[in-house]
């Protein structure tokens, strides 16, 4: 269900546990570079030249090795640093321990491998990708293919990092696999969500409290209703400004609605937050002066786990709440949180989540192709089984439901966020490759759980 996910560091300790080590290295670097040689051979049978572009260390080593295997084979291979008129060139220059920018005439070596025009393997990671982190501090390899070592590492699937690696090979090297601070879900990590049973009912399957939808802006909060049902809850509240109920009540079939007033809205929906497993305040709320105030004081005010998102993050201050609270921003959404530009956030996503988690003492979920969720004092779940399709409006208002939806079943919440992100990337997966809409992912969610 979760794939460990490996920094250099705890590639080193694996390296370190190996018999012998290090005196046994090279047995360890003629099984990656063998590895290499195999998969170019396998996946790349028309390349019947190949350069190999070797650094210094043991990741120039692997790539030396592999050029030995491929000659063997009856493939020209030639270790140099000229990579144009190759069928194929073979990406050696730096492994997990690079970090930082590269140095000028390496950058230009990158730059020269990047615009020669023949596909390129990385070994182990692309070089200029920070193994740890996925950061990118100067010129990167941009592989089609990366053959990776023992495990995955952590960069190969947080960006911006997991854009230049291509197509991911774990190649086993005969480490021993240990724990990892951080973990990929995996889709059948959908197993931990609890099942209806007999005896249950339209109340103890999870009921879920929405608010949202001003005026313009209801079918955000009518999408995270509508997701939480399609997510197996069993019952919703659906709270709006009175102004926007007609239109509620026309889009929205299932969910109880519930109109908010100005000066009564958080008694009402802390009243229904008393029978609620969980709340998703944010969806459509827009950002007047009376939302922004009424978070703050919604969020004081309920004692069930919340769900804030959108319009609700704006403004938002650390609070300290008992009950669990989960936050789902966009890279420019946790920047302002963060009082930082969105494109740092972008270019730093570990360091921009674990940041806000531990600010306001919550669940960060950081969407994006690779959605990161950072529980404070523990490592970071990474789920990227979202297709580029999930890019459209409101795909993340669908996400909110069922997030909300999973907490209300009793959901430790980072697992609920985690496994709400895997959900709604195999939901994604079920629809149309392009002109996704936000309604066709509520649409396919009972086919995913199911």
């Amino acid at each position: 269900m979760l794939e460990p996910l490996y920094t250099a560091a705890e590639m080193r300790a694996a390296e370190e546990r190996y018999p012998g080590f290090p005196e046994t290295a090279p047995e360890l670097m003629e099984r990656a570079g063998r590895a290499v040689a195999l998969e170019v051979l396998g996946s790349f049978p028309e390349a019947r030249r190949v350069a190999v572009v070797c650094g210094g260390g043991a990741n120039g080593g692997d790539g030396r090795i592999a050029a030995r295997v491929l000659r063997e084979a009856g493939v020209d291979a030639v270790e140099t640093d000229a990579p144009e008129g190759f069928d194929l060139v073979i990406d050696a220059l730096f492994g997990t321990g690079f970090r930082g920018p590269p140095r000028d005439d390496v950058a230009r070596t990158i730059e020269r491998i990047n615009a020669c025009g023949a596909p390129i393997v990385s070994v182990d990671l692309p070089s200029g990708v920070d193994a740890s982190t996925g950061e990118i501090a100067g010129a990167a390899v941009e592989a089609v293919c990366t053959v990776t070592f023992h495990g995955r590492k952590l960069g190969l699937v947080v960006s911006p990092g997991r854009l230049h690696a291509g197509r991911v090979v774990i190649a086993d090297i005969g480490l021993e696999q240990a724990p990892t601070a951080a973990r990929r879900a995996m889709p059948d990590l959908v197993e931990i969500l609890p099942r209806r049973g007999a005896r249950d009912t339209k109340y103890t399957s999870g009921t879920v409290v929405v608010v949202g939808g001003s005026l313009g802006m209801t079918g955000a909060a009518v999408l995270a209703s509508r997701a939480a049902l399609r997510a197996d809850a069993g019952y919703v509240t659906l709270c709006v400004p009175e102004e926007s109920l007609a239109v509620a009540e026309t889009l929205a079939l299932e969910p109880v609605k519930v109109p908010l007033a100005l000066g009564t809205a958080v008694e009402v929906i802390a009243a229904h937050s008393e029978r609620a497993g969980a709340l998703a305040i944010g969806p459509g709320l827009g950002r007047s002066e009376w939302a922004l105030s009424l978070v703050a004081r919604v969020l004081a005010a309920v004692a069930c786990p919340v769900v804030v998102d959108a319009d609700a993050l704006s403004g938002l201050s650390p609070i300290t709440r008992h009950a669990p609270t989960v936050l789902t921003p966009h890279a420019g959404e946790l920047g302002r949180l963060l009082e930082r530009p969105g494109e740092w956030v972008a270019e730093h996503r570990l360091a921009a989540v674990a940041e806000c988690a531990e600010r306001f003492e919550a669940v960060t979920l950081l969407k994006g192709a690779d959605t990161l969720v950072h529980v404070p004092g523990h490592g970071v779940l990474v789920a990227d089984t979202g297709p580029p399709s999930l890019a459209s409006a409101g795909t993340g208002d669908v996400l909110t439901g069922i997030i909300a939806a999973f907490l209300a079943k009793g959901l430790e919440p980072g697992h609920a966020a985690a496994t709400a992100a895997v959900v709604h990337g195999l939901a994604a997966r079920r629809c149309v490759r392009s002109g996704l809409i936000a309604s066709d992912l509520v649409e396919a969610l009972p086919l995913v759980l199911s």
